[in-house]
């Protein structure tokens, strides 16, 4: 019945020993093709160590085999021959064992750094987007009594510059704001940022959009960033006066459907952050139901195929061809009709926002 077992334990362990050595056959080939072909040290030594643990198993099993193989045909003997031949791994596990712990631990280690510079990727991404979500957010609380549209495309840089808001300054006030920040990056991202919430507070502080703008002037100014300078459009609906306020400073031109055409909403003074001392001036326009009003950053109205713009006719021919569009579906068509024009990818951002008193 020994000489049985023995005889399958042998068995088994050929099987095994035949499936190790075909698996260290093709880890000895990577280690090859990594000496020949890679300049990274640690993958070379891991790729070594994997190949080694591989031929150990494959020797523990063929030793294995050949002294239950051996203990079989021994009969009594079988015992004494299985301990002296199994000394034959174990003395090859005493000998590479400090090297395997050694080069598990470098394993764990580029592990390690690998997570930690994934994690790194990821954060990079992320923060991009999460800018973006501040500056331009996806989502809007409803505001009953209006209708909003959106839509931002972020171009090729890696932080935002253009953003855009809309929220209640009072019960009976609705403010839309569109702005641009020159540049790209980090810098102009903050400025856009800060720019958007103090503007948040001076208009509930002053009801003519253009104090806000000159007090965000002034702020803005005193920041010493003489490399940046702000384009930005303010839009306030009334519905307790029944008028439409707004005050633009050296924006693209906005655009209202109001009494059966299109009209232009143009800049009322300079830019932002060039002069301290600035003045501006807000227009008023009667509030009738159906209105509708068109922001939109430069990055649209500058869209390129050749030499041609995009320009602002064609933003207010498409509103002109179906004022009665929902804003949703105004701001998305202006998009792809941009991207349709333009001869190459569109590199800069381009925020849209429409607006429309129901």
């Amino acid at each position: 019945m020994d000489q049985l077992l023995l005889g399958l334990v042998s068995l088994g362990s050929i099987v095994a020993a035949a499936v190790w050595g075909r698996s260290a056959r093709y880890r000895e080939k990577l280690y090859q093709r990594l000496q020949r072909e890679s300049g990274d040290a640690d993958l070379k030594a891991l790729a070594l160590s994997d190949f080694r643990k591989d031929l150990h198993t494959t020797i523990l099993y063929a030793v294995l085999a050949l002294a239950a193989g051996a203990g079989a045909v021994a009969g009594r003997s079988a015992g004494a021959i299985l301990l002296a031949v199994m000394l034959v791994p174990i003395a090859i596990s005493l000998v590479f064992g400090r090297n395997f712990v050694n080069e598990a631990r470098l394993e764990h280690s580029r592990s390690e750094l690998e997570r930690r510079a994934q994690e790194v990727l990821v954060q990079e991404d992320l923060a991009p987007r999460r800018w973006a979500a501040r500056l331009a957010p996806e989502e809007l609380p409803d505001f009953p009594g209006f209708e909003v549209g959106r839509v931002y495309q972020a171009g090729a840089g890696l932080m935002a510059g253009d953003f855009y808001d809309v929220f209640r300054p009072a019960d009976t006030r609705l403010a839309a704001v569109i702005g641009d920040v020159a540049g790209q990056g980090i810098e102009p991202a903050i400025t856009a940022f800060q720019a958007k919430y103090l503007l948040r507070v001076f208009l509930r502080q002053y009801r003519d959009p253009a104090q806000a703008l000159e007090e965000l002037n002034r702020q803005m100014s005193a920041m010493g960033r003489s490399e940046e300078f702000i384009s930005l459009c303010v839009v306030l609906f009334d519905t307790q006066a029944g008028t439409l306020r707004y005050a633009s400073a050296g924006h693209p031109a906005a655009w209202l459907w109001h009494e059966r055409e299109v009209r232009p909403l143009r800049a009322t003074g300079p830019l932002l952050m060039l002069d301290p001392a600035a003045t501006f001036v807000s227009r008023e326009i009667p509030l009738e139901p159906n209105d509708l009003c068109l922001l939109y950053t430069d990055g649209l109205s500058e869209v390129r195929s050749g030499s041609q713009l995009f320009g602002e006719e064609r933003i207010a021919n498409a509103l002109r061809r179906d004022p009665g569009v929902s804003p949703d579906v105004l701001c998305k068509s202006l998009l792809e009709a941009a991207r349709d024009f333009s001869s190459g990818p569109i590199n800069d951002d381009v925020a849209i926002l429409a607006i429309r008193r129901a």
